[in-house]
């Protein structure tokens, strides 16, 4: 799949996860959840829905016709699939009284990517100029 079409699909895809989950949290979660837990997982939220509208953004406006354009594309791609997945994770266990550990170091990583995604979007706007 070229990297453009993949980045609409995600997009749209993690759009429309984030508003699904959104209401789960709201609605159903809000009785399971304690409030920290439910902030935390209203935060994976938050970032999901802005990175896949900066996702269906990018995708229209980037030529993907350099590598850097592709890499920051995986690194939102990637990045919010570990961030916001393993908040999910670590907070539906946590709410079921078990511990994923492994998910820990997860989410730092993938916030990582993110910064990373935005570093590198920032380089390719400076670069022309440079």
């Amino acid at each position: 799949m070229e990297t453009i079409l993949l980045a609409q699909v995600m997009g749209a895809l993690y759009g429309l996860l984030a508003v699904i989950f959104g209401a789960f949290g709201a609605h159903d979660l809000k009785k399971k959840l304690t409030p920290e837990l439910l902030h935390s997982f209203e935060t994976g939220v938050k970032y999901q829905m802005y990175h896949a509208i900066l996702l269906v953004i990018l995708s229209f406006n980037l030529g993907f016709d350099q590598s850097l354009d592709s890499y920051i594309a995986y690194c939102f791609i990637i990045g919010i699939l570990l961030f916001s997945f393993s908040i999910y994770g670590l907070c539906l266990n946590a709410a079921n009284g078990k511990k994923l550990r492994f998910l820990g170091p997860v989410t730092p990583l993938g916030g990582l990517l993110l910064v990373i995604g935005w570093a590198l979007l920032l380089y390719s706007f400076i670069a022309p100029i440079l």
